[in-house]
């Protein structure tokens, strides 16, 4: 069986509507924006960093990911990494270096909630 998928506004559908499609093609492209980010790391304060985190990887993970909800923790997943990894970018940790104390200093909510906040305008 052909597995189709149908992309409409940037979001990718399948067939079962599982999106893990979607949920993969956003951490990819959200992984290369934060290595071009990591090309910049010395030359920028974490100020800035934290903001060119936020327009170039958070408007793609924040976009239409109301429609995320519902979906098990272990497809949301890729999301999550990319959050961690943005975090360890933006503070400088290395990848053995906890991340929740560092998304709380950030004041970072983790993905799951992200995309339960969206519901409650």
């Amino acid at each position: 069986m052909i597995d189709s998928v149908v992309c409409d506004l940037g979001v990718l559908l399948d067939s079962d509507l599982s999106l893990k499609q979607h949920v993969s093609h956003t951490a990819k492209a959200c992984f290369y924006h934060l290595y071009r980010l990591r090309q910049l790391k010395r030359h920028v304060n974490v100020d800035v960093m934290k903001q060119l985190i936020s327009a170039f990887v958070f408007s793609r993970l924040d976009y239409c990911n109301g429609i995320l909800s519902g979906l098990l923790l272990a497809t949301i997943a890729p999301l999550q990494g990319v959050q961690n990894a943005a975090a360890r970018l933006a503070l400088g940790l290395s990848w053995s270096d906890h991340v929740r104390p560092a998304l709380r200093e950030l004041h970072w909510l983790p993905v799951v909630y992200r995309i339960s906040s969206s519901w409650h305008w």
